[in-house]
């Protein structure tokens, strides 16, 4: 079976050119992306959380299934790559763009939960994984990529893969699934009946 996406979001073409241009290598691969427009898409009135805009492509994978209530924020530390998000992507109101740290946002947030986040950078994945969290409504998804070996990683890098891995199934307040897919992903559901693991008893 063929599982790359027959559908692909109109401003994708323009954007991987622009990355390239930009000597951006680490965009959204495109089966990951499918899978985020399918789960905002089932998410209609939706809010989503970006962690890691890079150029834009899993941004544009996001808006393309999300409907018209639906709201993205989306953080990026490097603004001149997010400069390329900005400006292909830009003009539709459901997006809003954050150039900021993202530990330091996490940290600083205090609105309302999200129904998805999408931790795409090391800030919500690798640091501050317990805010992320914490930033997740009940029912709500959260799902994090390159989880296989990649080119680029440093030394030591696949322990921390997989501590993170243990310490997210380790958790009773989530319920996580591995799929050694695309660039190997995990996702997570929030229970909405489990107590916060911090209740003593």
């Amino acid at each position: 079976m063929d599982d790359r996406p027959s559908r692909i979001p109109a401003s994708l073409p323009a954007l991987r050119a622009a990355a390239r241009e930009a000597g951006f290598v680490m965009s959204c691969e495109e089966r990951t992306g499918s899978l985020l427009a399918l789960l905002a898409a089932a998410r209609p009135g939706g809010r989503i959380l970006e962690l890691g805009t890079g150029a834009g492509e899993g941004t544009a994978w996001l808006l393309s299934g999300m409907d018209a209530a639906a709201r993205l924020v989306t953080v990026e530390l490097d603004g001149i790559v997010q400069k390329t998000a900005r400006e292909h992507l830009g003009s539709d109101p459901r997006v809003t763009f954050v150039a900021a740290d993202g530990g330091e946002w996490l940290l600083g947030y205090d609105g309302e939960p999200f129904d998805l986040v999408f931790a795409d950078t090391w800030p919500g994945k690798f640091t501050h994984l317990d805010r992320a969290l914490e930033l997740v409504a009940p029912g709500g998804m959260y799902l994090i990529d390159d989880l296989l070996p990649q080119p680029g990683w440093p030394d030591g890098h696949g322990l921390s893969v997989e501590r993170l891995l243990a310490d997210l199934e380790g958790r009773e307040d989530f319920r996580c699934v591995r799929m050694g897919w695309a660039s190997g992903l995990l996702m997570a559901v929030r229970s909405s009946h489990v107590r916060d693991r911090s209740t003593p008893g």
